[in-house]
């Protein structure tokens, strides 16, 4: 995890698709594949919202599947209407990147919509800046544990580290409030205005560009983002030369961020940035990271044993997702 504050974000973009519903219980994956050892990994050490993901958009479980989905994220929402207690800001206190998260979950499940999400829209209004955009970590965070990397400050400002994945997924799902409206117009100035960034920034700044309805702005805004991301050698091009790419300011040491990490599916914006040639050997390198115990590994900094744990879950989740969605075989 970056120090600047940077987390992983949700990965649904534009033209991923969604499992048809099932119909029943989840449905057994052939052995020996990478779904199956993912599948071995998961059940074993995966907190309980992962595992009914995992059953839910790989096994088949259907719309029972999401229900489970659901009442498992339910025990992360906060008396506020936000989401808190996530692994690398501990304690029952929502934060803005709990949102994204949050609605990262319903978004997967076809559910990001409803009174759920109203309530999320009126805690969001609630706790941003005065120009409409949602800070990454609010001060209330000071009670509990939290990663020494995470910057806590009072008044803090607006970030498209927090606001842009929001605003994103809230427009994918044609769900419109008040506070969007500013909330956009804070996104499209800061993606527009982006004149040095880093990976973590360039990631929020996709999820928002995929799914904002001004088609032609963000097809403009994608490729001016693009040839930033080349320019400033953001993304490993050459995965034999990872030296010619350097790791960005306050990141762990070779927290390299590929192709694959801004193109989460064919549809994104993020593809057109890359040639067949780099996207195939990104994904490649995502495939080969599978490690023995069947998950794949997480690059930030860890700082506590069990942020650790949390972790790889997600990210192996985010890995399968990936690689289906490019139409890599998994299992």
């Amino acid at each position: 995890m970056a120090e600047s504050g940077a987390f992983p974000l949700p990965t649904t973009s534009t033209g991923a698709s969604r499992p048809a519903p099932g119909t029943g219980a989840p449905q057994p994956v052939p052995a020996h594949t990478p779904l199956a050892r993912a599948a071995d990994f998961l059940w074993l050490t995966a907190r309980v919202l992962e595992q009914r993901r995992f059953a839910y958009e790989f096994l088949g479980a259907g719309d029972g599947g999401a229900d489970a989905v659901e009442t498992a994220l339910d025990a992360y929402r906060t008396e506020d209407g936000g989401y808190g207690d996530e692994p690398d800001l501990r304690g029952p206190v929502s934060q803005p990147l709990h949102a994204a998260h949050a609605l990262g979950v319903l978004d997967s499940i076809g559910r990001c919509g409803g009174q759920r999400v109203e309530r999320l829209c009126r805690h969001l209004t609630s706790v941003s800046t005065p120009d409409g955009a949602l800070p990454s970590v609010l001060p209330r965070q000071r009670a509990y544990p939290s990663a020494p990397f995470v910057p806590i400050v009072d008044n803090p400002p607006g970030d498209l580290l927090a606001t842009g994945p929001v605003v994103g997924l809230l427009h994918r799902n044609d769900v419109w409030h008040a506070w969007l409206f500013r909330a956009t117009d804070f996104c499209w100035h800061t993606v527009e205005s982006l004149e040095k960034s880093h990976p973590y920034e360039v990631e929020a700044a996709i999820v928002f560009l995929d799914s904002v309805p001004d088609r032609p702005r963000a097809q403009a805004a994608a490729d001016r983002l693009g040839r930033l991301v080349r320019e400033q050698r953001l993304a490993v091009l050459d995965p034999d030369r990872l030296d010619d790419f350097p790791v960005a300011p306050g990141y762990a040491p070779r927290e390299h961020h590929f192709p694959h990490h801004f193109a989460r599916s064919p549809g994104s914006l993020a593809r057109a940035w890359f040639t067949d040639a780099e996207m195939s050997r990104s994904l490649d390198v995502l495939s080969a990271q599978q490690e023995s115990d069947g998950g794949w590994p997480i690059h930030w900094r860890l700082w506590a044993p069990g942020t650790a744990l949390e972790w790889r879950p997600l990210v192996t989740l985010d890995a399968l997702r990936t690689l289906r969605a490019h139409g890599r075989p998994i299992g």
